[in-house]
Protein backbone atom coordinates (compact mmCIF):
# COMPACT_ATOMS: atom_id res chain seq x y z
CA UNK A 1 0.00 0.00 0.00
CA UNK A 2 1.11 3.44 -0.66
CA UNK A 3 2.45 5.83 2.32
CA UNK A 4 -0.90 8.12 3.05
CA UNK A 5 -0.57 11.67 1.36
CA UNK A 6 0.24 14.79 3.60
CA UNK A 7 -3.04 16.25 4.21
CA UNK A 8 -2.55 20.32 2.40
CA UNK A 9 -3.34 23.45 4.12
CA UNK A 10 -6.73 25.48 4.97
CA UNK A 11 -6.44 26.30 1.37
CA UNK A 12 -6.14 23.10 -0.18
CA UNK A 13 -9.10 23.54 -2.44
CA UNK A 14 -7.47 26.28 -4.38
CA UNK A 15 -5.19 23.75 -6.92
CA UNK A 16 -6.59 20.14 -5.32
CA UNK A 17 -7.00 17.63 -7.70
CA UNK A 18 -10.67 15.87 -6.56
CA UNK A 19 -11.32 12.58 -7.80
CA UNK A 20 -15.00 12.26 -8.80
CA UNK A 21 -17.00 8.86 -7.51
CA UNK A 22 -20.37 7.27 -8.82
CA UNK A 23 -20.77 5.15 -6.21
CA UNK A 24 -23.11 2.80 -7.82
CA UNK A 25 -20.41 2.14 -10.22
CA UNK A 26 -17.24 2.34 -8.57
CA UNK A 27 -16.49 -0.97 -6.62
CA UNK A 28 -18.74 -3.58 -5.20
CA UNK A 29 -17.90 -4.42 -1.74
CA UNK A 30 -20.75 -7.14 -1.24
CA UNK A 31 -20.85 -8.68 -4.50
CA UNK A 32 -24.78 -7.53 -5.19
CA UNK A 33 -23.87 -5.83 -8.56
CA UNK A 34 -23.72 -2.54 -7.26
CA UNK A 35 -21.12 -0.25 -6.26
CA UNK A 36 -20.96 0.65 -2.46
CA UNK A 37 -19.06 2.37 0.34
CA UNK A 38 -17.49 -1.05 1.48
CA UNK A 39 -16.35 -1.28 -2.15
CA UNK A 40 -14.79 2.47 -2.31
CA UNK A 41 -13.34 1.55 1.29
CA UNK A 42 -11.62 -1.14 -0.04
CA UNK A 43 -9.81 1.26 -3.16
CA UNK A 44 -8.95 4.01 -0.96
CA UNK A 45 -5.13 2.45 -1.29
CA UNK A 46 -5.23 2.84 -5.05
CA UNK A 47 -6.46 6.36 -4.81
CA UNK A 48 -3.65 7.83 -2.35
CA UNK A 49 -1.25 5.82 -5.33
CA UNK A 50 -3.15 7.79 -8.01
CA UNK A 51 -1.88 11.22 -5.86
CA UNK A 52 -5.44 12.85 -5.57
CA UNK A 53 -6.13 15.34 -2.97
CA UNK A 54 -9.86 14.70 -2.30
CA UNK A 55 -12.67 12.82 -3.49
CA UNK A 56 -16.86 13.71 -4.35
CA UNK A 57 -19.01 11.10 -4.18
CA UNK A 58 -22.22 12.07 -6.10
CA UNK A 59 -25.37 11.39 -3.95
CA UNK A 60 -25.21 8.66 -1.84
CA UNK A 61 -28.49 9.34 -0.07
CA UNK A 62 -31.70 7.09 0.45
CA UNK A 63 -33.29 7.74 -3.54
CA UNK A 64 -35.73 5.44 -5.94
CA UNK A 65 -32.64 6.42 -8.41
CA UNK A 66 -35.08 7.53 -10.91
CA UNK A 67 -32.32 10.29 -11.44
CA UNK A 68 -29.56 8.64 -11.19
CA UNK A 69 -29.18 9.82 -6.94
CA UNK A 70 -30.42 12.65 -7.43
CA UNK A 71 -33.93 12.54 -6.56
CA UNK A 72 -33.32 12.63 -3.14
CA UNK A 73 -35.55 11.22 -0.17
CA UNK A 74 -33.47 11.55 2.49
CA UNK A 75 -30.19 13.72 2.91
CA UNK A 76 -29.53 12.46 6.61
CA UNK A 77 -29.80 8.86 5.69
CA UNK A 78 -27.37 6.69 3.34
CA UNK A 79 -29.31 4.36 0.66
CA UNK A 80 -29.07 0.67 2.11
CA UNK A 81 -28.07 -0.42 -1.56
CA UNK A 82 -24.65 1.56 -0.53
CA UNK A 83 -24.16 1.18 2.90
CA UNK A 84 -25.04 2.94 6.90
CA UNK A 85 -24.48 5.84 8.07
CA UNK A 86 -21.90 4.57 10.18
CA UNK A 87 -20.17 2.75 6.80
CA UNK A 88 -20.04 6.61 5.75
CA UNK A 89 -18.33 7.62 8.72
CA UNK A 90 -15.98 5.57 8.87
CA UNK A 91 -15.38 5.96 5.21
CA UNK A 92 -14.84 9.66 5.70
CA UNK A 93 -12.24 9.02 8.74
CA UNK A 94 -10.17 6.85 7.05
CA UNK A 95 -9.96 8.64 4.09
CA UNK A 96 -8.64 11.45 6.07
CA UNK A 97 -6.23 9.29 7.95
CA UNK A 98 -4.86 8.70 4.35
CA UNK A 99 -4.80 12.03 3.23
CA UNK A 100 -7.47 12.37 1.30
CA UNK A 101 -10.90 14.91 1.92
CA UNK A 102 -14.24 14.05 1.21
CA UNK A 103 -16.75 16.12 -0.57
CA UNK A 104 -20.26 15.42 -0.34
CA UNK A 105 -22.82 16.46 -2.79
CA UNK A 106 -26.08 18.44 -2.39
CA UNK A 107 -28.71 18.31 -4.32
CA UNK A 108 -31.18 21.79 -3.04
CA UNK A 109 -32.92 22.48 -6.08
CA UNK A 110 -35.47 19.64 -5.98
CA UNK A 111 -36.25 15.97 -3.38
CA UNK A 112 -37.91 12.69 -4.32
CA UNK A 113 -41.59 12.82 -4.69
CA UNK A 114 -41.08 10.40 -1.85
CA UNK A 115 -39.37 12.64 0.45
CA UNK A 116 -41.48 13.16 3.33
CA UNK A 117 -42.22 16.46 2.74
CA UNK A 118 -43.93 15.81 -0.94
CA UNK A 119 -45.28 13.06 0.48
CA UNK A 120 -47.34 15.27 2.97
CA UNK A 121 -48.07 17.96 0.54
CA UNK A 122 -49.65 15.35 -1.64
CA UNK A 123 -52.09 14.72 1.66
CA UNK A 124 -52.75 17.76 2.27
CA UNK A 125 -54.32 19.61 -0.49
CA UNK A 126 -54.48 22.70 -1.89
CA UNK A 127 -54.04 25.95 0.65
CA UNK A 128 -52.26 23.70 2.56
CA UNK A 129 -48.91 24.87 4.37
CA UNK A 130 -47.45 21.46 3.61
CA UNK A 131 -47.69 22.92 -0.53
CA UNK A 132 -45.92 25.80 0.21
CA UNK A 133 -42.51 24.20 0.74
CA UNK A 134 -42.95 23.33 -2.97
CA UNK A 135 -44.53 25.08 -6.39
CA UNK A 136 -47.66 24.00 -6.34
CA UNK A 137 -50.83 26.19 -8.68
CA UNK A 138 -53.66 26.09 -10.04
CA UNK A 139 -53.81 24.96 -14.04
CA UNK A 140 -54.64 27.86 -16.58
CA UNK A 141 -57.69 27.31 -18.99
CA UNK A 142 -61.61 27.21 -18.08
CA UNK A 143 -60.94 24.11 -16.17
CA UNK A 144 -57.48 24.35 -15.06
CA UNK A 145 -56.60 21.72 -17.43
CA UNK A 146 -53.29 23.39 -18.92
CA UNK A 147 -49.94 24.21 -16.59
CA UNK A 148 -49.52 27.29 -14.89
CA UNK A 149 -46.52 28.31 -17.18
CA UNK A 150 -44.78 26.94 -19.99
CA UNK A 151 -41.31 26.78 -18.77
CA UNK A 152 -38.79 24.44 -20.71
CA UNK A 153 -37.25 21.17 -19.00
CA UNK A 154 -34.08 20.85 -18.24
CA UNK A 155 -34.30 17.55 -19.50
CA UNK A 156 -36.60 16.98 -22.42
CA UNK A 157 -40.45 17.17 -21.85
CA UNK A 158 -42.66 19.01 -19.63
CA UNK A 159 -42.33 21.24 -16.18
CA UNK A 160 -45.61 20.58 -14.22
CA UNK A 161 -47.56 17.63 -13.18
CA UNK A 162 -51.18 17.74 -12.60
CA UNK A 163 -52.16 15.88 -9.03
CA UNK A 164 -55.48 14.03 -8.41
CA UNK A 165 -57.28 17.52 -6.61
CA UNK A 166 -56.41 19.33 -9.93
CA UNK A 167 -53.68 21.38 -8.30
CA UNK A 168 -50.22 21.34 -10.57
CA UNK A 169 -46.49 20.85 -9.08
CA UNK A 170 -43.01 22.50 -10.91
CA UNK A 171 -40.24 19.98 -11.72
CA UNK A 172 -37.69 21.26 -13.80
CA UNK A 173 -36.38 18.15 -13.88
CA UNK A 174 -38.46 14.73 -13.47
CA UNK A 175 -41.85 14.54 -12.42
CA UNK A 176 -40.39 12.30 -9.68
CA UNK A 177 -38.09 15.43 -9.07
CA UNK A 178 -40.26 18.12 -7.20
CA UNK A 179 -38.97 21.79 -7.27
CA UNK A 180 -38.63 22.89 -3.44
CA UNK A 181 -39.78 27.03 -2.59
CA UNK A 182 -36.63 28.81 -1.88
CA UNK A 183 -38.48 31.58 -1.00
CA UNK A 184 -39.80 29.71 2.27
CA UNK A 185 -37.78 30.18 5.43
CA UNK A 186 -38.29 26.33 6.15
CA UNK A 187 -36.99 25.35 2.89
CA UNK A 188 -33.84 27.15 4.13
CA UNK A 189 -33.43 26.50 7.34
CA UNK A 190 -34.06 22.83 6.49
CA UNK A 191 -30.16 23.17 3.82
CA UNK A 192 -28.59 24.62 6.39
CA UNK A 193 -29.31 22.00 8.86
CA UNK A 194 -28.25 19.76 6.22
CA UNK A 195 -24.98 21.53 5.73
CA UNK A 196 -24.20 21.12 9.19
CA UNK A 197 -25.40 17.42 9.66
CA UNK A 198 -22.52 16.61 6.91
CA UNK A 199 -19.66 18.99 8.28
CA UNK A 200 -20.27 17.55 11.53
CA UNK A 201 -19.33 14.02 10.59
CA UNK A 202 -15.92 14.80 8.74
CA UNK A 203 -16.75 16.00 5.34
CA UNK A 204 -14.21 18.76 3.97
CA UNK A 205 -16.86 20.51 1.31
CA UNK A 206 -20.10 20.37 -0.57
CA UNK A 207 -20.31 20.16 -4.02
CA UNK A 208 -23.91 21.98 -4.79
CA UNK A 209 -26.34 20.68 -7.77
CA UNK A 210 -28.04 23.17 -10.18
CA UNK A 211 -26.91 25.72 -7.87
CA UNK A 212 -28.24 28.45 -10.58
CA UNK A 213 -31.66 27.55 -10.64
CA UNK A 214 -32.98 27.24 -6.83
CA UNK A 215 -35.06 30.55 -6.46
CA UNK A 216 -37.72 31.34 -9.11
CA UNK A 217 -39.91 34.41 -10.47
CA UNK A 218 -42.67 34.16 -7.55
CA UNK A 219 -45.02 35.35 -10.28
CA UNK A 220 -43.67 31.98 -12.43
CA UNK A 221 -44.41 34.07 -15.73
CA UNK A 222 -44.32 32.37 -19.11
CA UNK A 223 -40.55 31.99 -20.20
CA UNK A 224 -39.47 34.63 -22.62
CA UNK A 225 -36.04 33.33 -24.55
CA UNK A 226 -33.88 35.86 -24.63
CA UNK A 227 -35.30 37.92 -22.18
CA UNK A 228 -33.53 38.95 -19.07
CA UNK A 229 -34.12 38.03 -16.01
CA UNK A 230 -34.48 34.67 -16.59
CA UNK A 231 -37.46 33.56 -14.61
CA UNK A 232 -35.78 30.67 -13.06
CA UNK A 233 -31.71 30.76 -13.63
CA UNK A 234 -29.62 33.21 -11.93
CA UNK A 235 -31.92 34.87 -9.82
CA UNK A 236 -30.55 37.65 -7.44
CA UNK A 237 -32.22 36.23 -4.57
CA UNK A 238 -29.73 32.93 -4.75
CA UNK A 239 -26.87 35.05 -3.37
CA UNK A 240 -28.60 35.84 -0.12
CA UNK A 241 -28.78 31.75 0.48
CA UNK A 242 -24.90 31.07 -0.41
CA UNK A 243 -23.71 33.62 1.75
CA UNK A 244 -25.65 31.90 4.70
CA UNK A 245 -23.98 29.15 3.78
CA UNK A 246 -20.40 30.49 2.99
CA UNK A 247 -21.32 31.37 6.83
CA UNK A 248 -21.78 28.01 8.14
CA UNK A 249 -18.84 27.10 5.68
CA UNK A 250 -16.35 29.33 7.92
CA UNK A 251 -17.66 27.60 11.31
CA UNK A 252 -16.32 24.17 10.26
CA UNK A 253 -13.74 25.05 7.42
CA UNK A 254 -15.27 23.59 4.76
CA UNK A 255 -15.60 24.93 0.89
CA UNK A 256 -18.05 24.88 -1.35
CA UNK A 257 -17.92 24.01 -5.36
CA UNK A 258 -21.14 24.99 -7.26
CA UNK A 259 -22.13 23.80 -10.61
CA UNK A 260 -23.26 27.14 -12.08
CA UNK A 261 -24.15 27.12 -15.98
CA UNK A 262 -23.89 30.51 -17.14
CA UNK A 263 -23.01 32.40 -20.10
CA UNK A 264 -22.87 35.60 -18.98
CA UNK A 265 -19.15 35.67 -17.17
CA UNK A 266 -19.78 38.87 -14.73
CA UNK A 267 -23.29 36.84 -13.70
CA UNK A 268 -20.93 33.94 -12.91
CA UNK A 269 -18.25 35.32 -11.37
CA UNK A 270 -20.60 36.89 -8.69
CA UNK A 271 -21.08 33.43 -7.15
CA UNK A 272 -17.04 33.39 -6.43
CA UNK A 273 -17.15 36.97 -4.46
CA UNK A 274 -15.51 36.20 -0.96
CA UNK A 275 -18.54 35.74 1.10
CA UNK A 276 -20.24 33.16 -1.34
CA UNK A 277 -19.08 30.19 -2.89
CA UNK A 278 -15.31 29.07 -3.17
CA UNK A 279 -15.51 27.63 -6.30
CA UNK A 280 -17.36 26.70 -9.33
CA UNK A 281 -17.47 24.08 -11.85
CA UNK A 282 -15.77 25.41 -15.34
CA UNK A 283 -18.22 24.06 -18.19
CA UNK A 284 -16.65 26.24 -20.73
CA UNK A 285 -13.45 24.45 -20.94
CA UNK A 286 -15.47 20.48 -20.38
CA UNK A 287 -17.71 21.40 -24.00
CA UNK A 288 -14.92 23.07 -26.13
CA UNK A 289 -13.44 21.32 -28.77
CA UNK A 290 -10.28 19.59 -29.50
CA UNK A 291 -9.26 22.92 -30.76
CA UNK A 292 -6.01 25.29 -30.23
CA UNK A 293 -7.88 28.46 -30.66
CA UNK A 294 -10.84 27.49 -29.04
CA UNK A 295 -9.21 26.38 -25.82
CA UNK A 296 -7.03 29.00 -25.57
CA UNK A 297 -10.16 31.47 -25.24
CA UNK A 298 -11.73 29.14 -22.98
CA UNK A 299 -8.21 28.92 -20.82
CA UNK A 300 -8.40 32.62 -20.97
CA UNK A 301 -11.77 32.88 -20.77
CA UNK A 302 -11.66 31.07 -17.45
CA UNK A 303 -9.24 32.76 -16.10
CA UNK A 304 -10.48 36.38 -16.53
CA UNK A 305 -13.91 35.36 -14.93
CA UNK A 306 -12.28 34.57 -11.94
CA UNK A 307 -9.23 37.19 -11.33
CA UNK A 308 -11.97 40.06 -10.11
CA UNK A 309 -12.81 37.58 -6.98
CA UNK A 310 -9.52 36.27 -6.45
CA UNK A 311 -10.86 32.86 -7.10
CA UNK A 312 -9.27 30.14 -8.57
CA UNK A 313 -10.44 28.68 -11.75
CA UNK A 314 -11.67 24.67 -11.68
CA UNK A 315 -10.60 22.23 -14.86
CA UNK A 316 -12.34 19.21 -15.68
CA UNK A 317 -12.50 16.66 -19.02
CA UNK A 318 -15.66 15.05 -18.36
CA UNK A 319 -17.85 13.99 -15.87
CA UNK A 320 -20.99 11.76 -14.83
CA UNK A 321 -23.34 13.34 -17.17
CA UNK A 322 -21.19 14.28 -20.41
CA UNK A 323 -19.77 11.96 -23.02
CA UNK A 324 -16.13 9.69 -22.10
CA UNK A 325 -13.17 12.33 -22.83
CA UNK A 326 -11.46 9.34 -25.29
CA UNK A 327 -14.51 8.40 -27.48
CA UNK A 328 -15.63 12.30 -27.47
CA UNK A 329 -12.28 13.58 -28.94
CA UNK A 330 -12.36 10.06 -31.42
CA UNK A 331 -15.16 11.96 -32.97
CA UNK A 332 -15.28 14.62 -35.90
CA UNK A 333 -17.15 16.81 -33.56
CA UNK A 334 -15.11 17.41 -30.32
CA UNK A 335 -16.90 19.47 -28.71
CA UNK A 336 -19.90 18.72 -26.36
CA UNK A 337 -23.29 19.23 -26.26
CA UNK A 338 -26.63 18.07 -24.63
CA UNK A 339 -28.61 18.89 -27.48
CA UNK A 340 -26.56 16.83 -30.43
CA UNK A 341 -26.00 13.64 -28.53
CA UNK A 342 -27.27 10.96 -30.49
CA UNK A 343 -26.63 6.84 -31.38
CA UNK A 344 -23.96 5.55 -33.60
CA UNK A 345 -21.63 8.39 -33.88
CA UNK A 346 -18.36 7.09 -35.18
CA UNK A 347 -15.27 7.21 -33.10
CA UNK A 348 -11.95 6.79 -33.46
CA UNK A 349 -10.81 5.47 -30.00
CA UNK A 350 -7.13 5.53 -30.65
CA UNK A 351 -7.12 8.90 -31.91
CA UNK A 352 -9.31 9.83 -29.02
CA UNK A 353 -6.94 8.47 -26.64
CA UNK A 354 -4.05 9.96 -27.91
CA UNK A 355 -5.83 13.75 -27.71
CA UNK A 356 -6.99 12.73 -24.19
CA UNK A 357 -3.72 12.01 -22.68
CA UNK A 358 -2.73 15.38 -23.98
CA UNK A 359 -5.48 16.90 -22.49
CA UNK A 360 -4.76 15.36 -19.28
CA UNK A 361 -1.11 17.03 -19.16
CA UNK A 362 -2.53 20.30 -20.53
CA UNK A 363 -5.42 19.97 -17.76
CA UNK A 364 -2.96 19.19 -14.89
CA UNK A 365 -0.81 22.34 -15.62
CA UNK A 366 -3.41 24.81 -15.60
CA UNK A 367 -3.86 27.22 -13.09
CA UNK A 368 -6.28 26.13 -10.03
CA UNK A 369 -7.92 23.18 -9.29
CA UNK A 370 -8.80 19.96 -11.22
CA UNK A 371 -11.73 17.01 -10.92
CA UNK A 372 -10.93 13.64 -12.23
CA UNK A 373 -14.28 11.52 -13.09
CA UNK A 374 -13.55 8.11 -12.64
CA UNK A 375 -12.21 6.05 -14.81
CA UNK A 376 -10.59 8.99 -16.95
CA UNK A 377 -7.26 7.62 -15.46
CA UNK A 378 -8.12 4.78 -17.12
CA UNK A 379 -8.75 5.76 -20.67
CA UNK A 380 -12.44 4.86 -20.66
CA UNK A 381 -14.40 5.00 -23.52
CA UNK A 382 -17.92 6.17 -23.73
CA UNK A 383 -20.03 2.15 -23.83
CA UNK A 384 -22.13 1.56 -25.73
CA UNK A 385 -25.37 0.05 -23.53
CA UNK A 386 -28.31 -1.61 -25.24
CA UNK A 387 -31.18 0.06 -25.11
CA UNK A 388 -33.26 -2.46 -23.22
CA UNK A 389 -30.68 -2.17 -20.38
CA UNK A 390 -30.86 2.03 -20.72
CA UNK A 391 -32.26 3.50 -17.34
CA UNK A 392 -31.15 7.38 -17.57
CA UNK A 393 -34.26 9.57 -17.64
CA UNK A 394 -32.73 11.91 -20.50
CA UNK A 395 -32.80 8.52 -22.85
CA UNK A 396 -36.75 8.18 -22.06
CA UNK A 397 -38.21 11.51 -21.80
CA UNK A 398 -36.73 12.47 -26.02
CA UNK A 399 -38.92 9.78 -27.06
CA UNK A 400 -35.57 7.51 -27.15
CA UNK A 401 -33.51 9.52 -29.19
CA UNK A 402 -30.74 10.58 -26.85
CA UNK A 403 -28.54 7.45 -25.76
CA UNK A 404 -28.95 9.46 -22.38
CA UNK A 405 -25.68 9.25 -19.67
CA UNK A 406 -25.59 5.77 -18.79
CA UNK A 407 -22.31 5.10 -20.94
CA UNK A 408 -20.24 7.29 -19.13
CA UNK A 409 -21.27 5.37 -16.07
CA UNK A 410 -20.66 1.71 -16.49
CA UNK A 411 -19.12 0.10 -13.26
CA UNK A 412 -15.04 0.42 -13.13
CA UNK A 413 -12.99 -2.67 -14.39
CA UNK A 414 -10.69 -3.56 -11.41
CA UNK A 415 -8.99 -6.64 -12.19
CA UNK A 416 -8.77 -8.19 -15.98
CA UNK A 417 -9.24 -11.78 -15.36
CA UNK A 418 -11.61 -11.64 -12.58
CA UNK A 419 -15.67 -12.12 -13.50
CA UNK A 420 -16.90 -8.72 -14.54
CA UNK A 421 -13.46 -7.41 -14.40
CA UNK A 422 -13.30 -7.12 -10.79
CA UNK A 423 -15.89 -4.91 -10.22
CA UNK A 424 -17.34 -6.73 -7.73
CA UNK A 425 -18.56 -10.81 -7.07
CA UNK A 426 -20.30 -12.93 -9.00
CA UNK A 427 -23.64 -10.82 -9.37
CA UNK A 428 -23.71 -9.14 -13.25
CA UNK A 429 -23.53 -5.69 -12.72
CA UNK A 430 -26.30 -2.82 -12.40
CA UNK A 431 -24.99 -1.43 -16.00
CA UNK A 432 -23.30 -4.12 -18.58
CA UNK A 433 -19.59 -3.79 -19.14
CA UNK A 434 -18.16 -3.46 -22.65
CA UNK A 435 -17.05 -7.35 -23.86
CA UNK A 436 -13.72 -5.37 -24.02
CA UNK A 437 -13.78 -3.68 -20.45
CA UNK A 438 -10.44 -5.95 -19.02
CA UNK A 439 -8.54 -4.33 -21.68
CA UNK A 440 -8.80 -0.96 -19.58
CA UNK A 441 -9.04 -2.84 -16.34
CA UNK A 442 -6.99 -1.23 -13.51
CA UNK A 443 -4.20 -4.53 -12.34
CA UNK A 444 -3.50 -4.41 -16.38
CA UNK A 445 -2.86 -1.09 -16.41
CA UNK A 446 -0.54 -0.84 -13.13
CA UNK A 447 1.93 -3.49 -14.96
CA UNK A 448 2.52 -1.25 -18.19
CA UNK A 449 4.74 1.41 -18.14
CA UNK A 450 2.97 3.65 -20.73
CA UNK A 451 -0.49 3.55 -20.00
CA UNK A 452 -3.17 5.81 -19.33
CA UNK A 453 -3.11 5.07 -15.73
CA UNK A 454 0.76 5.25 -15.34
CA UNK A 455 0.49 8.21 -17.13
CA UNK A 456 -1.49 9.82 -14.55
CA UNK A 457 0.35 8.82 -11.58
CA UNK A 458 3.09 10.34 -12.87
CA UNK A 459 1.74 13.42 -14.08
CA UNK A 460 0.10 13.85 -10.43
CA UNK A 461 3.59 13.14 -8.48
CA UNK A 462 4.71 15.38 -10.45
CA UNK A 463 2.25 18.46 -9.60
CA UNK A 464 1.95 17.44 -6.07
CA UNK A 465 6.05 17.90 -5.55
CA UNK A 466 6.81 19.66 -8.51
CA UNK A 467 7.23 24.03 -8.49
CA UNK A 468 5.16 25.38 -11.06
CA UNK A 469 1.43 23.77 -10.78
CA UNK A 470 -1.70 24.96 -8.72
CA UNK A 471 -2.79 27.74 -8.23
CA UNK A 472 -0.53 30.95 -9.89
CA UNK A 473 -0.18 32.25 -12.80
CA UNK A 474 -0.20 31.39 -16.63
CA UNK A 475 1.97 33.52 -19.15
CA UNK A 476 1.65 32.47 -22.62
CA UNK A 477 4.35 31.79 -25.28
CA UNK A 478 5.01 32.65 -29.01
CA UNK A 479 4.01 29.56 -30.93
CA UNK A 480 3.09 28.21 -34.66
CA UNK A 481 -0.56 27.68 -35.36
CA UNK A 482 -2.12 25.00 -33.24
CA UNK A 483 -0.16 24.76 -30.70
CA UNK A 484 -0.39 26.11 -27.17
CA UNK A 485 2.80 26.84 -25.30
CA UNK A 486 2.30 28.63 -21.71
CA UNK A 487 5.18 28.47 -18.42
CA UNK A 488 3.50 28.77 -15.04
CA UNK A 489 6.10 30.15 -11.91
CA UNK A 490 9.13 28.11 -11.23
CA UNK A 491 10.23 27.22 -14.47
CA UNK A 492 7.11 24.93 -16.02
CA UNK A 493 6.15 25.34 -19.51
CA UNK A 494 3.67 23.08 -20.74
CA UNK A 495 3.78 22.37 -25.11
CA UNK A 496 0.46 20.68 -26.23
CA UNK A 497 0.90 20.48 -30.51
CA UNK A 498 -2.51 20.49 -32.12
CA UNK A 499 -0.94 20.66 -35.61
CA UNK A 500 -0.86 18.36 -38.37
CA UNK A 501 2.94 18.34 -37.91
CA UNK A 502 5.78 17.66 -35.74
CA UNK A 503 7.35 20.91 -33.67
CA UNK A 504 10.42 21.71 -31.88
CA UNK A 505 10.82 22.16 -28.08
CA UNK A 506 11.55 25.04 -26.77
CA UNK A 507 14.71 25.71 -24.80
CA UNK A 508 14.73 23.84 -21.70
CA UNK A 509 16.63 21.83 -19.13
CA UNK A 510 14.66 18.99 -18.65
CA UNK A 511 12.19 17.50 -20.20
CA UNK A 512 9.73 15.80 -17.12
CA UNK A 513 6.90 14.09 -18.89
CA UNK A 514 5.33 13.60 -22.41
CA UNK A 515 1.52 12.27 -23.21
CA UNK A 516 3.27 10.03 -26.12
CA UNK A 517 6.92 9.60 -27.49
CA UNK A 518 8.20 12.38 -29.36
CA UNK A 519 9.22 11.58 -33.25
CA UNK A 520 12.82 10.61 -34.38
CA UNK A 521 14.06 13.99 -34.12
CA UNK A 522 12.89 14.97 -30.62
CA UNK A 523 9.98 17.03 -31.41
CA UNK A 524 6.90 17.00 -30.65
CA UNK A 525 4.35 15.22 -32.61
CA UNK A 526 0.47 16.21 -33.39
CA UNK A 527 -1.99 15.21 -30.59
CA UNK A 528 0.65 15.40 -28.01
CA UNK A 529 1.87 17.14 -24.62
CA UNK A 530 4.66 17.64 -22.91
CA UNK A 531 6.09 19.33 -19.43
CA UNK A 532 9.48 20.32 -19.35
CA UNK A 533 11.28 22.52 -16.59
CA UNK A 534 12.98 26.02 -18.44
Amino acid sequence: MAAPLPLRSDDWWRDAVIYQIYPRSFADGNGDGTGDLSGVRAKLPYLVELGVDAVWFTPWYVSPLVDGGYDVADYRTIDPAFGTLGEAEKLIAEARELGLRTIVDIVPNHVSDQHHWFQAALAAGPGSPERELFHFRPGRGVDGELPPNDWPSEFSGNTWTRVADGEWYLHLFTPQQPDLNWAHPEVRREHEEILRFWFERGVAGVRIDSAALLAKDPGLPDFVKGVDPHPYVDQDELHDIYRSWRTIAREYAGVFVGEVWLPDAERFARYLRPDELHTAFNFNFLACPWDSACLQRAIDDTLAEHEPVGAPATWVLCNHDVTRTVTRYGREDTGFDFATKTFGTPTDLGLGTRRARAAALLTLALPGSVYLYQGEELGLPEADIPRDRIQDPMHFRSGGTDPGRDGCRVPMPWAADEPHCGFGGDAEPWLPQPVNWADYAADRQAREPGSMLALYREALSLRRSGVGFGDGPLTWKPAPEGVLHFSRPGGLICLVNLSATPVALPDHRARLLSSGPLDGEGRLPQDTAVWLRA
